[in-house]
């Protein structure tokens, strides 16, 4: 069923980018899948669904500005397709995903084995854009702030609790350091954001392994939560003094200072979108798609990146709701990838696109994905 023809002999890196410079067409694929070009109001094409068709789904808040707009776009190539997202965190997304009262999930980190075992319907794992998790701060006279690896994981356990610390002073010579205490803002609700941004610090600190460890939800030492990355960027916004950890798409969107982060490499790596993709060009994923990064190698790689997956049931009872997923998931490998840059994440890489169509192209035999 699934058609894709492979981009060979380029670098992992030229392969990023190469999805916003391929012209995507989604094609049409029998009469099966689309009749006719007029979709009503919207002037769009119709989607052979037996009707309106409506998609629900919830989890993750990093990928929430890219999913609106794709959901968006879709519904004015499709308006008799609607796609509901409600972005209220990864932890509740996988806990509506597996009660069953959504059509699809979304989570920042990969479901794990006891997750997936108890979803009766089976689980798709598809990996759809990827990003940065960043160090935002709120210190209006600091525009570029360098934080080596032992000295962001301090400030995090609360070891280093004000701005003109010797440790974060001996990073930035020449820069004027307030003295100003450090206010930590983190997640509070379960987040898979914080299972991204804890699973690294574990990969860099025995301390905090051995300590608050890893996971959609930890306790950590010190600061103030805020739920879900909407809630982390308006607290930095609102105090003086305060860093924490948001998806870089909000950051960027917010107007937050973010810092340059020591890589496993030594150097200090501002936030970019090139910076990601050198990042998550060195994943190499497994045929379930399911891969963590949580110290990437190279250079020029930001060191705190993920992918973000939707979560697919691998059986859905309506044929219709099946039909729109697949048409969901090729909108979003196609003409989605193309605004992924303008919003703050990282286009997926040809041979990443490859897989998660090939994967999604079983939801629905009346539907062949096409990403020529």
């Amino acid at each position: 069923m699934f058609s894709f023809r492979s981009v060979a002999n380029k670098s992992r890196l030229a392969s990023v980018f190469s999805v916003l410079a391929l012209s995507l067409a989604l094609a049409a694929c029998g009469d099966s899948q689309q009749a006719g070009t007029d979709g009503g109001g919207s002037g769009g094409a119709t989607l052979d669904l037996g009707g309106d068709e409506r998609l629900d789904g919830a989890g993750a808040s990093f990928p929430k500005f890219i999913y609106e707009r794709w959901f968006q776009d879709l519904n004015q190539k499709y308006p008799n397709l609607r796609v509901n997202y409600e972005s209220i965190g990864s932890g509740a997304g996988v806990k509506q995903f597996t009660a069953g009262t959504v059509d699809f999930g979304a989570s920042d980190v990969a479901m794990k084995d006891e997750e997936i075992a108890k979803v009766e319907r089976g689980v798709l794992l598809l990996p759809m854009t990827g990003g940065s998790v960043v160090l935002a701060y709120n210190l209006p006279d600091v525009k570029d702030l360098k934080l080596p690896r032992e000295v962001y994981t301090n400030i995090f356990l609360g070891k280093i609790s004000n701005w003109n610390d010797p440790a974060i002073a001996a990073a930035n010579p020449g820069v004027s350091l307030p003295d100003q205490k450090i206010t930590v803002v983190t997640r509070s609700d379960g987040s898979g954001t914080t299972a991204v941004f804890t699973q690294h610090l574990s990969a860099i600190s025995d301390e905090w392994k051995n300590g608050p460890g890893d996971g959609k939800k930890v306790s950590f030492p010190t600061g103030i939560g805020a739920p879900k990355n909407d809630g982390v960027t308006a607290r930095i916004n609102q105090t003086p003094g305060a860093i924490g950890y948001v998806e870089y798409g909000f950051a960027k969107k917010g107007g937050l200072s973010t810092a340059a982060l020591e890589n496993k490499a030594g150097k200090f790596i501002a936030p970019s979108d090139e910076a990601a993709s050198q990042a998550l060009g060195a994943i190499d994923l497994p045929e379930n798609l399911r891969a963590f990064l949580p110290d990437p190698e190279g250079d020029e790689s930001y060191p705190i990146v993920t992918y973000t997956w939707i979560l697919a049931y691998k059986q859905y009872e309506d044929p219709n709701k099946a039909k729109a997923m697949e048409a969901m998931i090729e909108y979003g490998l196609t003409e989605g990838q193309k605004v992924s840059a303008e919003l703050g994440y990282v286009p997926l890489p040809a041979n990443v696109v490859e897989k998660v169509a090939a994967a999604a192209d079983t939801l629905s035999p009346d539907y062949t994905i096409n990403v020529k």
